[in-house]
């Protein structure tokens, strides 16, 4: 549970409350002017999604309230909506910028591919970011939602990831996502891309055996996400022939590189105690680093409440807790700040290897050989 010494206050929950997180649909207009005006203004939606935000979140700092957890869901209309509004809307983005470019004379190849590395942007750093959001749901026409924008980024395998493995497994061997100590994000992102697909269709696999079921059975969601990809990638042939394949694949490359920057930030090197015999102690706050500041979460939804997140995983976005630091570790700086930092591992080590440090002598201070943890060799998780 979120720490007492940061109590839940009270909160209205309408429209001009729920507004900021609205902010994400500025992208729209951002990668459409990128693709009409080409040149320079192809930079537009990356700047603004990693730099921007993170130059707000050093203004507006950090935000540490906690709204009340047992707020009714009737509540959360304008938060849920701008979820599910998202589906439709990067729906006609991405086919109608395909078609757009794939016509228009004033792009070259490389500024078309341009454009279409900022939809990727717009289609990680948003659509699944909602897509996660919406898969952790108990209504079936949000999860249909999650599964159209996974399916539009050809990553349709994470929800059975997502679900059946990270939430299960995490800080084990068994999740590919947990990245190591001292793992290097172009070591862990080819790593993940290959191990977390096997991992979903093991997992799928396995709850269709325990019904005396083959993986070749008609539940198997495999089907579904296959038959949604292929889909999409016969609508972008549709609109705009090979070319626009291309650029369809290139976008998704992106988003899914986006997703798996962030996997690697939320857990780099927090591992859950081994207890013997393939037994691991329970989730906890301290198994997810956080970053509680006010624009980026904005921007992802409080995906940056992390903690809490593991804890409740179907508690929508606007009810997240953050944590003291007594309970959960913080990053030093916010999610678009750190993968940054990622992607130049020198950098990423000098700044995290002392926080993971410092974490096991926080935490596990009986722990005094970590070679095991390390290298993900502990038993698997039974």
């Amino acid at each position: 549970m979120a720490d007492q010494s940061i109590p839940p206050v009270a909160r209205n929950f309408g429209f001009l409350s729920a507004l900021p997180f609205w902010i994400s649909l500025g992208l729209i207009p951002l990668v459409w002017l990128a693709a009409t005006q080409g040149g320079w203004w192809l930079a537009l939606p990356p700047l603004v999604t990693w730099y921007l935000f993170s130059a707000l979140d050093l203004v507006l700092g950090q935000n540490n309230e906690n709204p009340d957890p047992m707020t009714d869901e009737s509540k959360l209309f304008w938060y849920k909506l701008i979820t599910m509004i998202w589906v439709p809307l990067q729906v006609l983005t991405l086919f109608g910028l395909l078609w757009y470019v794939t016509r228009t004379d004033h792009l070259t190849t490389g500024e078309a591919f341009g454009v279409f590395f900022g939809v990727g942007v717009m289609t990680g750093t948003i659509g699944i970011n909602y897509s996660h959001e919406l898969m952790h749901q108990k209504s079936a026409l949000e999860r249909r939602l999650s599964d159209l924008l996974l399916a539009m980024v050809l990553y349709s395998h994470f929800r059975s990831e997502h679900l059946l493995v990270h939430h299960r497994y995490v800080g084990t061997p068994r999740d590919p996502v947990t990245a190591r100590y001292n793992e290097g994000f172009h070591r862990f992102f080819p790593r993940v891309l290959v191990q977390c697909y096997a991992s979903a269709f093991k997992a799928e696999r396995a709850m269709l055996a325990r019904k005396n079921l083959p993986w070749t059975h008609h539940k198997n969601p495999f089907f579904y996400y296959w038959g949604l990809q292929a889909i999409m990638l016969a609508a972008s042939f549709a609109v705009g022939g090979w070319f626009g394949v291309g650029l369809f694949l290139f976008q998704a490359f992106v988003a899914v590189w986006q997703l798996e920057l962030v996997n690697y930030v939320e857990h780099y090197g927090l591992t859950r105690k081994h207890l013997g015999d393939g037994k691991y102690e329970h989730v906890k706050p301290q198994h997810s680093w956080n970053a509680p500041y006010l624009a980026s979460n904005w921007l992802l939804i409080n995906l940056q409440r992390h903690s809490d997140h593991h804890y409740k995983p179907d508690r929508r976005f606007p009810l997240l807790q953050t944590y003291d630091t007594v309970e959960a570790p913080k990053l030093p700086y916010s999610y678009p700040i750190m993968t940054i930092a990622a992607m130049i591992p020198p950098v990423w080590k000098k700044v995290m290897n002392p926080q993971v440090r410092a974490w096991r002598k926080k935490f596990y201070p009986e722990i005094t050989d970590w070679l095991a943890y390390n290298k993900a060799r502990n038993p698997m998780p039974r």
